[in-house]
C-alpha cells in the first residue's frame, strides 16, 4: 500500500517503521517538496535500494515555457533529470506518465520511456489517466518493437467509482497490466466523515477541494446508499470504513497494490489496519451489489445472459480465468 503526496516527515517515517516499501509522488506534488521530503529522508535512513520510489511527470511546472509540460521527450528528459535530483537517487522504480496530454504520439512516448528504461534511470514506467485504446497501443508497440512494457496503470477506482471495470480491467487482464487505484476511499467520501446536506457531502476536506476538477468522480444518490451499506459492514467487522473500502478495493481483479493519501499519523494507522483482516464473501457481497455500475452502452451487450442469446444454446460459453 504505497502512500501518496508524502508531505510530512512524520507520516513517511511512521510508513516505514511498519515496514511499508512503495512510496509514490510526483513532480508536482507540493510543488516539488513532496520528492525532496522522501529523498532527505531516504537518504538519512540510507533505505533507498529497500524502498520502490515512484514519480510521475506531464503536468506543466512553467505556464510561460510550451516544452514545460506534456508528454514529448523534451519535457519528458527534463522532468525525470529534475525529479532524481529531489529525490536524491540515480533511479526511479517506477515512472509514470501523469496524465495523456492528447497530442504526443504513443510512439515517441513509448520509445523515449523505454529508453530510459534501457540506460537504468528507469527500472519499469506505468501509465496514469490514458484511455483503454492508448495504453492497449502503447503495450502492443512494446511487443512489436520490443521496448520496455507498460507494467501498470493509475486509475481512479473505488466503491463509488467503479467505471474502468468496463473496459480497462478486461484489457489489463489480457495485456498482463497491474492496477495501482488512486483516490480508493473517494477522497475521503468512503471514511464517512462527510455528512448529506440535500444529497450533497457537507463539511470540509479534500472531498471539496477536489469537487470541480474535471475527471474526478462526483457524489451521486446512490454513493450514499453505497456509504450505508459500508458503514453496516464496517460495523458488523468492528472496523472503520475506511479500513474495510480499502481492503475491498486491494482485493480487486488486476490490483497490485492501492495508494493512500494522509495528512495525518492517525490517518495512516486506519488505512494500516486495512490490511490486517478479511472480508467474509457475504459482507462483500453486499458491497459488490449496492456499488456495481451499470453498463453503459455497449458493455451491456456482453453480459452473460445477452451472449446466451446470441448464441441460442442451453450451454454456458465462459472464459477460461
Amino acid at each position: 500500500m504505497p502512500v501518496q503526496r508524502a508531505c510530512t516527515h512524520a507520516c513517511e517515517l511512521r510508513y516505514l517503521d511498519a515496514g511499508g516499501n512503495f512510496i509514490d509522488t510526483a513532480d508536482v506534488y507540493c510543488a516539488g517538496r513532496s520528492e525532496e521530503i522522501i529523498g532527505e529522508e531516504l537518504k538519512r535512513r540510507g533505505k533507498r535500494h529497500q524502498v520502490l520510489v515512484s514519480t510521475k511527470f506531464s503536468v506543466s511546472t512553467n505556464p510561460n515555457d510550451p516544452n514545460a509540460g506534456g508528454n514529448g521527450r523534451k519535457h519528458l528528459r527534463a522532468s525525470l533529470e529534475a525529479s532524481l535530483q529531489r529525490l536524491q537517487t540515480d533511479y526511479i522504480d517506477v515512472y509514470w506518465v501523469h496524465v495523456w496530454d492528447t497530442v504526443t504520439p504513443v510512439e515517441e512516448v513509448m520509445a523515449s520511456l523505454s529508453a530510459l528504461v534501457d540506460e537504468g534511470k528507469v527500472l519499469a514506467i506505468g501509465f496514469s489517466n490514458v484511455p483503454a485504446w492508448y495504453a492497449t497501443k502503447a503495450q502492443m508497440l512494446a511487443s512489436w518493437h520490443h521496448l520496455a512494457p507498460v507494467t501498470a496503470l493509475q486509475l481512479e477506482y473505488s466503491l463509488v467509482e467503479r467505471n474502468i471495470e468496463h473496459e480497462f480491467v478486461p484489457m489489463m487482464q489480457e495485456l498482463d497490466i497491474a492496477l495501482m487505484p488512486w483516490s480508493p476511499l473517494a477522497n475521503g467520501f468512503l471514511t464517512g466523515k462527510y455528512a448529506s446536506d440535500g444529497g450533497k457531502p457537507g463539511g470540509a476536506g479534500r472531498l471539496e477541494v477536489f469537487a470541480g476538477m474535471p475527471g474526478v468522480h462526483r457524489i451521486v444518490d446512490n454513493d450514499w446508499r453505497v456509504l450505508g451499506v459500508l458503514e453496516r459492514v464496517a460495523t458488523e467487522l468492528g472496523r472503520s470504513p475506511a479500513a474495510v473500502a480499502l481492503n475491498w478495493i486491494a482485493n480487486r481483479s488486476r490490483v497490485a497494490t492501492t495508494l493512500v493519501g494522509v495528512s495525518s499519523v492517525e490517518q495512516l494507522e486506519r488505512n494500516l489496519e486495512a490490511m490486517t483482516f478479511v472480508i467474509p464473501p457475504e459482507l462483500s457481497a453486499q458491497l459488490e451489489q449496492v456499488s456495481r455500475p451499470v453498463p453503459p452502452h455497449p458493455y451491456g451487450l456482453f453480459s452473460a445472459e445477452h451472449l446466451k442469446a446470441v448464441s441460442r444454446s442451453a450451454f454456458t460459453v465462459e472464459r477460461m480465468p
